[in-house]
């Protein structure tokens, strides 16, 4: 074990203690990890800078966790082009995808959502 993957590791457990910020986090295995480990309500949200579905949707997702019900949330933003290997374990087939989980379990999975009735009721089924 080098010494970067410990600190990769308290980077990612420092980022999940510090305040809510109302903006998704970079995806990496560690902070996940770590988000799960702690019981925390987690989303995955799978986008690509090309899809204009998800940028319809990072206002969503920003005005959600600007709300008080959802400050618990985290939120982690994968990368539909250069994260082939996640999507595959994922089950994850296209870009503007969410999945909630509360802990490592699965609550919630949409694809396409720009609806922001819906995608408040799968984030609060991460929780």
């Amino acid at each position: 074990m080098t010494l970067r993957t410990p600190l990769a590791a308290f980077a990612a457990l420092a980022m999940l203690a510090a305040p809510a910020l109302a903006a998704e986090l970079p995806y990496s295995a560690e902070a996940l990890a770590a988000a799960q480990a702690q019981g925390r309500p987690v989303v995955v949200h799978v986008t690509a800078p090309w899809c204009s579905t998800c940028q319809a949707q990072k206002p969503i997702v920003a005005a959600l966790l600007a709300e008080p019900k959802y400050k618990d949330v985290t939120v982690f933003d994968v990368d539909f082009d250069s994260s082939k290997p996640l999507l595959h374990k994922l089950g994850v087939r296209m870009q503007s995808t969410f999945i909630a989980y509360h802990g490592a379990t699965e609550t919630a999975r949409s694809s396409g959502d720009t609806a922001k009735a819906s995608v408040a009721r799968l984030f609060a089924k991460a929780e």
